[in-house]
């Protein structure tokens, strides 16, 4: 029996979002994609139509603007499209020193990483509790649990999104909806980000995956209803790590990265932690 329920996927035209996607039209799920305008996301929904045999919606949206959340949640009840899974994946990342950007990239960024999510499932909590069982996945970071040079908004806000998933999985229990979070650390999310992982150092190169991999852990944490997902042998021994070392020496580590990377082009991230690009 075809699945008549729709997972709500955002940031889905390229990079992890798009491997989210692929992952679950290859479980047979019907699809609402959201992405920037012009971001080629007709293209991926026509490829998934033919390859998976699932039905997929097109929308595009700028999530960062609060009005377009509203339209996009208008525009799935208008099309009275049945969500059982919201996949919060829209964000921006970035690695700099916090005053080498303007007011106006943090601004962005906060409203897209925090704002858009959390109003989002607010709007789409009815829809999801009509159509059960039902799913939350939002995507955070390893960086929300480690206090990163060059990291300090957008680890702020990945760190928001654990808080907030953990709190929410806890009040929405019992009602047929689970919460996840998943926390990958660096991926090969493009061909830039393939160029600055490989002059990763340290034991965070190893610790890099491809967003495919990653997807496929994602939607199976997701399914299973886990609370915190964390993808890959060596972010769980970060993890682990990060709990055993004395904080002097963590401390020591990130000052020696922040004297690395005032020397080259491409930031380096202390050996312990693999974080390196946006999630």
């Amino acid at each position: 029996m075809r699945n008549k329920y729709f997972a709500l996927i955002t940031g889905a035209s390229e990079g992890f979002g798009k491997a989210l996607a692929l992952e679950c039209a290859a479980r047979h799920m019907n699809l609402v994609l959201v992405a920037l305008p012009g971001s080629g996301l007709s293209g991926l929904c026509c490829y998934i139509e033919r390859n998976f045999n699932v039905t997929t919606y097109c929308l595009e949206h700028d999530l960062s603007k609060k009005e377009e959340c509203y339209d996009l949640f208008n525009e799935i009840k208008r099309l009275q499209i049945p969500v059982n899974s919201l996949i919060n994946n829209a964000g921006i990342g970035g690695t700099h020193y916090f005053d080498e950007r303007d007011a106006e990239f943090y601004h962005k960024l906060i409203e897209l990483n925090v704002v858009s999510p959390t109003l989002l499932t607010h709007l789409f909590l009815q829809n999801l509790s009509e159509h059960l069982p039902a799913y939350i996945l939002n995507v955070s970071s390893l960086a929300s649990f480690f206090y990163l040079p060059k990291k300090q908004v957008y680890g702020g806000t990945k760190s928001y999104l654990v808080a907030f998933s953990r709190s929410l999985r806890r009040e929405l229990k019992g009602r047929g909806i689970s919460v996840s979070v998943i926390c990958p650390g660096g991926m090969n999310t493009n061909p830039q980000m393939v160029f600055q992982n490989l002059n990763t150092h340290g034991l965070g190169r190893w610790s890099i995956m491809n967003p495919d991999a990653v997807a496929k852990i994602a939607i199976n944490g997701m399914l299973k209803k886990k609370e915190v997902i964390i993808p890959g042998f060596w972010n769980k021994m970060f993890m682990l790590f990060d709990k055993l070392l004395p904080k002097c020496y963590k401390e020591m580590l990130t000052d020696g990265s922040m004297k690395k990377s005032k020397t080259i082009n491409n930031p380096v991230i202390f050996s312990i932690n693999p974080l390196k690009t946006a999630v």
